[in-house]
Order: C-alpha cells, then structure tokens, then sequence
C-alpha cells in the first residue's frame, strides 16, 4: 500500500501496517484463478479494502486512491506469481 503521509500522521504506522497485513488477507483470500479479468471479483474485493480502511479509520479523501493502489499492487502481485511459476516448472 501506498504510504500517504497524511494518513501516517493521522494512523500512525503500526495501525497502517495492521491495515497492510489485513488487506493482503483479503486479497489473498478474494484471489482466484482468473480474478484479475473477472470484474465482479474486483468490484467485491474493492468493497472488502474499503471496508478495511473505514474500519481503521483511514482518512476518507484518500480511501479510493488506496484502493486503485492496493488492486494495481496485487494484479502486479498475480503476474510475478504467474511469472515464478512458469520458471519453475522449466
């Protein structure tokens, strides 16, 4: 996730990183085969990083960039795994 500096002021950084930690939950969870092309897997997990960042009370004007952040990290996430597992198999 994206470390926004108003939001480290307001969190603070333990609570961002409990945030981080949850939020790799949840995409790790959300994750399926195909769920970077299937936009009901990614409109369900956006809900879940909003809730997440509500519920720590992550400052609302900045919930949505960290969320585009969160879903672009772990599609990068999805690829570098695709990736390792095309090597190993060679």
């Amino acid at each position: 996730m994206e470390v926004n500096n108003s939001a480290v002021a307001i969190l603070g950084d333990e609570t961002l990183k409990h945030i981080a930690q949850e939020l790799l939950q949840s995409v790790r969870n959300s994750a399926t085969i195909d769920w970077t092309i299937k936009e009901s897997v990614q409109s369900a997990l956006r809900r879940n990083i909003r809730r997440i960042l509500r519920l720590h009370g992550y400052p609302p004007d900045l919930q949505e960039k960290a969320v585009e952040t969160v879903i672009t990290q772990a599609k990068m996430l999805a690829e570098d795994l695709v990736k390792n597992d095309k090597t190993t198999e060679q």
